[in-house]
């Protein structure tokens, strides 16, 4: 090797070295030396529920392409919580009508609410009304999207809180109906705090800056959160299943305060299972005590990412790494739930809430 090349090797090498002292922290990712027995589980141990999932293409879509997938996994039944889409009665029917031609017990659709013109004579007729005409049509449950109560504003450029009497009756009017309201409220509570090297989803925000929220324009974490409470309170023959364990799955102790106080409040795990994955001890008795009223859901629909899920909850393995690193940085932890907890989770409680999804598809 000629004096060239042992000079262009020489600074290759303190390039390498001065780079990685200096690198990003999203740059940091070393894989882990600690060697623990451990398995990937492909497939529920027993079949399941999905309540929280979006198929925004129902209407055309090979539904029996999504089946396949679901099979796999052991899904029986997938909620589709985007019946509406972005609103349209179109979309709505043509989902119904897909799922009824192709595979009508493998889906349950839930409709969904405009807030537009919220402030016109007649909207809260209007809305009510066409709720019940949803539920005709085989709609069998409300979900409600978190830009209501972030995002949604009045005609005179207020911020519509979640607990605005006007929808009072759409709450009332599902009760009537004997059909739950699935409500995302709010984010994560750290969007809402200063981006620096205090804040735990410091990664995320970096990666996906449009997250970080300005209480000035939405509102306070907090306050949004009073608003959902609000009206889980007031309205007690509705059923609400708060999604993403209310974003209290890093705060058991303060999610299973709401659950005693308010008894027809239900929740679910969906986008949330790394904050159980990371206190297994913590999360298995909370979901022990609370088993009669927490649900199995996803969100994003990735076949490949349900293996973190059921790993979770149905092993003891240690140490095995989340899917989305910007999420979580930290391993988890298998919280090795018994049977019973188990069935109760991925199907049972569904049966209870959510109306029409065929039980014959279920072990007893």
């Amino acid at each position: 090797m000629n004096f060239y090349k042992l000079l262009f090797a020489f600074f290759a090498i303190v390039s390498i070295q001065v780079s990685a002292q200096n690198m990003e922290f999203e740059d940091y990712d070393p894989p882990s030396t600690l060697i623990v027995p451990g398995t990937e589980i492909k497939k529920a141990k027993f079949p399941f529920i999905d309540v929280h999932n979006h198929q925004f293409r129902m209407p055309t879509q090979n539904l029996q392409e999504v089946v396949t997938e679901m099979d796999k996994l052991n899904m029986r039944v997938m909620v589709n919580l985007s019946g509406r889409g972005r609103g349209s009665d179109e979309h709505l029917i043509k989902s119904l009508e897909n799922v009824k031609n192709n595979h009508p017990n493998r889906f349950i659709v839930f409709t969904n609410i405009s807030l537009t013109g919220i402030d016109e004579p007649g909207w809260t007729e209007k809305t009510v009304a066409q709720l019940e005409k949803d539920v005709t049509m085989g709609a069998n449950g409300l979900k409600i999207y978190k830009s209501q109560g972030m995002d949604n504003k009045d005609s005179k450029g207020n911020r519509i809180k979640i607990d605005d009497p006007r929808i009072g009756p759409v709450w009332e009017k599902c009760g009537e109906l004997g059909i739950p309201v699935l409500i995302h409220s709010a984010d994560p509570k750290s969007f809402w705090e200063p981006h620096d090297n205090k804040n735990e989803r410091w990664l995320e925000l970096k990666l996906r800056s449009r997250r970080k929220r300005d209480p000035k324009v939405t509102g306070s974490w907090q306050t949004i959160i009073n608003e959902q409470h609000n009206i889980f309170r007031k309205h007690k023959n509705t059923k609400f299943i708060n999604a993403h364990l209310g974003w209290y799955g890093n705060n058991l102790a303060k999610l299973a305060q709401l659950m005693d106080e308010i008894p027809n409040m239900y929740t679910e795990i969906g986008a949330v299972i790394a904050e159980l994955g990371r206190q297994p001890r913590n999360a298995k008795a909370f979901l022990t005590k609370y088993q009669d009223r927490v649900m199995f859901g996803k969100d994003s629909w990735n076949p490949e990412e349900y293996y973190t899920y059921f790993r979770v909850l149905e092993s003891d393995d240690e140490y095995f790494p989340y899917y989305k690193r910007y999420h979580a940085f930290w391993k988890m932890y298998g919280l090795d739930l018994d049977d019973d907890v188990l069935k109760k989770l991925y199907y049972k409680n569904a049966l209870k809430v959510i109306p029409n999804i065929d039980k014959s598809l279920f072990p007893k």
